[in-house]
């Protein structure tokens, strides 16, 4: 067992005998008090704290939870939790399946292109570029999702994927994921949105893109996130 995770009277017993085998034997050879308290206080340290440290998320205690909302896309729960380092919070926390987003790169000309997308958002009140996105339905994979995504939203397949990107978009209240896949190899086919959809699409030269992130242009969290991403690896040369 870590003696971080000790009960108090086997950490108790330790330190004493740290003290008694340590820490007298070098003060009575003359060192300062000054040179001997920080190392002690290491110690001390390792023996109460390195059980908080070293806590997981795992380590939080839900007391109690009930789901507020309930959408098709999404769910909101309200939950009052302790959570490492004996925090006590209430959490209100939007459930979301996951997201995959996916970065459709065409190799065909002397600079690669970038396919954007184009759509109305009523949280942000405007239209904004984007990549192809999209939410993981029940019992899909990932990938599956990606593929199916790319097609509904600009009819373009893919015939080489895979995942570069892994992360939370907003961990504060929102437990959605996105996996942002590239998608190489593109064949041009018929587009199939979703009946509330209206999008369009438009092929970037990646140094166009990249300008369109840096001018503020383009605001979209994830197709910042790829571009970026994208622009990095071909600096590299290692895609």
């Amino acid at each position: 067992m870590p003696l971080a995770s000790a009960p108090a009277p086997t950490k108790l017993i330790v330190i004493l005998a740290f003290t008694r085998a340590v820490y007298h034997p070098l003060s009575s050879r003359g060192q300062s008090r000054e040179s001997l308290i920080f190392p002690f206080r290491r110690f001390l340290y390792s023996v109460f704290m390195a059980d908080k440290k070293s806590a997981s998320p795992s380590d939080a205690r839900i007391l109690s939870s009930r789901v507020v909302y309930r959408s098709r896309v999404f769910n909101v729960t309200s939950s009052q939790v302790v959570e490492p380092g004996g925090v006590r919070a209430r959490r209100d926390i939007i459930r979301h399946p996951g997201s995959v987003v996916i970065l459709p790169l065409d190799e065909t000309r002397a600079e690669p292109r970038v396919l954007l997308i184009r759509q109305y958002r009523f949280a942000a009140g405007k239209s904004l570029w984007e990549i192809p996105a999209g939410r993981i339905d029940a019992g899909e994979t990932p990938l599956a999702a990606a593929r199916r995504e790319l097609i509904e939203e600009t009819g373009f397949s893919a015939s080489e994927w895979k995942r570069v990107l892994f992360y939370y978009p907003s961990p504060g209240f929102l437990d959605e994921t996105m996996s942002i896949f590239l998608a190489r190899g593109l064949q041009r086919g018929k587009a199939h949105p979703e009946e509330d959809e209206r999008i369009s699409s438009r092929f970037f030269p990646l140094s166009r893109a990249i300008q369109l992130v840096m001018e503020n242009k383009i605001q979209d969290g994830k197709a910042i996130s790829g571009i970026l991403w994208l622009s990095r690896k071909f600096r590299r040369d290692a895609i």
